[in-house]
């Protein structure tokens, strides 16, 4: 299953289907909580609850969907093919949304660490959101809390 995930998303006009833009989304989520060498309870948490709000899914099916994508993730070489598929799949303004989830997973567990920093820069220029945008989004996920 995820052999041939990775195989469309390396297609030079990958199609992405919606459940595929949802696994692309909970990898990426997975990617940057593992950044820092710490995949940590609070961050697994926030992925579940994140995947289960956007997508309406019960929790025990956002669950699913966060283990599903922790085995895409290990098999995965790099980020630029997540961040591909999600860029083909979703608007601009849904995509400066992901960049704000991706956030909440960072400071989930109340540290920001400068791989987290760094992973965090590159994959918003991937899905095309500018320095700016991100900003606000941070802001924006620090004020909830």
């Amino acid at each position: 299953m995820f052999r041939d995930f990775l195989t469309r998303l390396m297609a030079p006009e990958p199609v992405i289907s919606d459940p595929d833009a949802r696994l692309a989304l909970a990898a990426l989520l997975v990617r940057i909580a593992r950044t820092d060498g710490h995949y940590a309870v609070p961050e697994i948490a926030r992925i579940d609850r994140l995947l289960a709000e956007r997508y309406g899914l019960s929790h025990p099916d956002a669950q699913a969907l966060r283990r599903n994508a922790e085995t895409l993730e290990e098999e995965a070489p790099d980020t630029v093919r997540f961040t591909r598929a999600i860029k083909e799949a979703v608007p601009y303004a849904d995509r400066v949304e992901v960049i704000a989830a991706l956030w909440a997973v960072v400071l989930a567990d109340g540290a920001r660490g400068a791989e987290e920093d760094a992973l965090m820069r590159m994959t918003a220029s991937l899905l095309g959101v500018n320095d700016r945008d991100s900003g606000l989004a941070r802001q924006r996920v620090e004020a909830k809390g």
